[in-house]
């Protein structure tokens, strides 16, 4: 036998990626920049830094040659990225949106590990409830008086969320934004089970 128990869950963890990005003929200069841009866009970002509201990371970073067609480096790119992480959506989005000097990439929702908690805790309970239910409906059916647990497995299940594609719209949007607009975003739903 086996139950299960199944909830549509609002998203409450909001990620969005921003990354800076430079070109020159030196990599050390390329280097310094990307240095700049990133200390500028830390300082601002930890002002509202606030866990588990808003945390502030730094994500990847390189500096890699460009060849020109006869194979040799004519150039430098870097990349540099900063992650806004947190609960707090409407705080990420007016920060995200200060940042001017960054390139939105990435913008994502997920489940904050205190709600996937108390929600598998609360699920697990109600699958537990329905697979004893189950199990003493089935022994009555066959003439028994109860059942024995031979093997008992309880998991939960990633959730699966629906894409938004306000968000693309919206990163996009962002270079025509005024310089302390906020990123719109909207969470969508999922199940955990």
């Amino acid at each position: 036998l086996s139950a299960s128990a199944t909830e549509e869950i609002t998203q409450d963890l909001l990620v969005v990626t921003l990354q800076a990005e430079k070109e020159g003929a030196v990599a050390a200069e390329v280097q310094a920049g990307l240095k700049q841009l990133m200390e500028g866009a830390l300082q601002e970002a930890r002002k509202a830094q606030q866990p588990p509201g808003l945390s502030v990371r730094t994500g990847s970073y390189a500096v890699q040659p460009r060849y020109n067609q006869q194979g040799k480096v004519s150039g430098w790119m870097g990349q540099a990225q900063l992650i806004l992480e947190g609960t707090d959506t409407a705080r990420i989005a007016q920060v995200a949106g200060k940042l001017n000097q960054l390139n939105i990439v990435q913008v994502s929702y997920g489940l904050s590990r205190g709600l996937r908690e108390q929600r598998e805790s609360e699920l697990t309970s109600q699958a537990i409830a329905r697979f004893r239910q189950r199990a003493q409906q089935v022994a009555q059916d066959f003439g028994t008086r109860g059942y024995v647990l031979g093997e008992v497995s309880v998991s939960s299940t990633e959730p699966g969320f629906e894409g938004r594609p306000m968000l693309l719209q919206a990163m996009r949007a962002k270079t025509v934004m005024a310089a302390d607009a906020a990123l719109p975003v909207e969470p969508g739903k999922g199940t955990l089970s």
